[in-house]
């Protein structure tokens, strides 16, 4: 398979400068992005170029008056051009559905 050109897929994102090969990348591939964006924290990475992605939230208990923590986790696809590890904080994009569980891409690593 061939190394497709760089795109803009818009909302901001920088291409990163390593090419790839995967469908599901924005940058080299067929897949556009919409929707919501979220920042969190790569905790478990799996060899589907698969990650899970957490971040806190605060939700707010209309009972008792106060606010408390809660988690958010959703799996994103991990393009082998931007190659999340455990521990990196990312920026993820949502999309169309991937798979059954991925609806959201990894578009940017922090450093």
């Amino acid at each position: 398979m061939k190394t497709k050109a760089k795109k803009d897929v818009g909302m901001g994102f920088v291409s990163p400068s390593k090419n790839c090969v995967d469908a599901h990348c924005p940058f080299h591939g067929e897949i556009g992005l919409h929707g919501r964006v979220f920042e969190g924290k790569v905790i478990k990475k799996n060899p589907h170029k698969t990650v899970n992605v957490e971040w806190e939230r605060i939700a707010y208990l209309s009972k008792f008056e106060r606010y408390s923590k809660a988690r958010s986790r959703v799996k994103a696809h991990n393009p082998s051009c931007i190659e999340a590890e455990i521990g990196d904080k990312v920026t993820i994009a949502e999309t169309r559905p991937i798979s059954k569980t991925k609806k959201f891409i990894v578009v940017k690593v922090h450093k």
